[in-house]
């Protein structure tokens, strides 16, 4: 694949964590993980509020309250997309870290919903998941050296 001089300078902008409780989530984005609040703003229903981590000040994870008028849905679709982000099926946010068992500690003392124990992982990085307030799953990962990736289970 070739980049091209028009496509050269694209990086990430934005990333979408959607909710239905904004103050919720930006407490545990915020307070929990420690994101800057970088926009705050509203417009009747409707709230943008992005964060960024200290370390990628460049790229905003905006949280996307679909309740609030943001986007043209039906009811049903609104329906469908709680059902979706209650389950925990609708995104996942995974961010990398120095020492997983250190963010794990300190976001299981929070009092979020552990969803895996830190472990190592065969395809190389040790890594944890969470349920963000709302029902996201936020995983935390940092790669392993070489010598501790353990192999992949049969089948795979």
């Amino acid at each position: 694949m070739t980049t091209t001089t028009a496509t050269r300078s694209l990086g990430i902008a934005n990333v979408f964590v959607f909710t239905n409780d904004t103050d919720a989530s930006l407490g545990f984005y915020r307070d929990t993980l420690g994101f800057i609040v970088h926009t705050d703003v509203r417009n009747g229903d409707f709230r943008w509020v992005t964060l960024v981590t200290p370390t990628q000040p460049d790229i905003e994870i905006t949280l996307h309250n679909y309740t609030g008028g943001g986007l043209p849905m039906s009811s049903g679709d609104a329906d469908a997309l709680h059902d979706l982000l209650a389950k925990g099926l609708l995104s996942v946010l995974v961010l990398r870290c120095d020492d997983v068992d250190a963010v794990f500690e300190h976001v299981r003392a929070s009092g979020a919903e552990v969803l895996q124990e830190p472990a190592d992982q065969f395809y190389g990085v040790r890594d944890c998941a969470f349920r963000d307030p709302v029902g996201n799953m936020v995983r935390f990962n940092s790669d392993l050296p070489a010598d501790r990736v353990p192999k992949a289970p049969a089948g795979w």
